[in-house]
C-alpha cells in the first residue's frame, strides 16, 4: 500500500503548471520594433558622420588659411593661382626673393585632401584674397554643399 502512494505522489509532483511562452506574434513585433530602432540609428548616425566630414574640411581650411597668412608675412604676397597650395610645402619656381620662403608651412610631403578625398581648389579672388573650396559631399564645384573660407 505504501508503494502505490509514493506512485501518486511522484506523479502529482511531475505535473507542473504550463510556462507562459511568447507566441510567435510577440516575438514578430520586438523584432519590428528592433528593425525600426536600428534604422533611426542608422539615420542618426550617418547625419551626425556628414557633420563631422564637414567640420573637418572647414579645419583643415582654417588651418590652411593660417599657413597662408604665415607665407604672406614671410614672402610679402600670396602664392599664385597656378602656384596653389602646394607652395606651403614646397618652395615655388621663379619665386623673386627665395631667401624670404621658411617653409614648408605645412606637415607632410603633400597638401592634404578634403575628406572626401578630393583637393582643395585654391584661387586669389580680387587678385589679393585667397580662396579655398572644397566640393563637399558631392564632389560637385558650385553647389549647394561647396565648403569655403569666405
Amino acid at each position: 500500500m505504501r508503494d502505490k502512494t509514493l506512485g501518486m505522489r511522484d506523479k502529482t509532483l511531475c505535473r507542473q503548471a504550463p510556462r507562459p511562452a511568447f507566441t510567435l506574434l510577440e516575438v514578430m513585433l520586438v523584432m519590428v520594433i528592433l528593425v525600426i530602432l536600428a534604422s533611426l540609428t542608422g539615420v542618426y548616425i550617418r547625419k551626425t558622420q556628414q557633420t563631422a566630414l564637414i567640420d573637418a574640411a572647414r579645419a583643415q581650411i582654417g588651418l590652411f588659411e593660417d599657413a597662408l597668412k604665415l607665407y604672406e608675412i614671410h614672402v610679402r604676397n600670396f602664392p599664385t593661382t597656378a602656384q596653389g597650395l602646394d607652395s606651403l610645402i614646397n618652395m615655388p619656381a621663379g619665386l623673386a626673393n627665395e631667401s624670404r620662403w621658411r617653409g614648408p608651412y605645412l606637415e607632410g610631403k603633400q597638401v592634404p585632401l578634403d575628406p572626401w578625398d578630393h583637393p582643395y581648389r585654391y584661387e586669389l579672388a580680387d587678385g589679393d584674397k585667397p580662396v579655398i573650396t572644397s566640393a563637399g559631399a558631392d564632389s560637385v564645384d558650385g553647389s549647394d554643399d561647396d565648403i569655403r573660407n569666405e
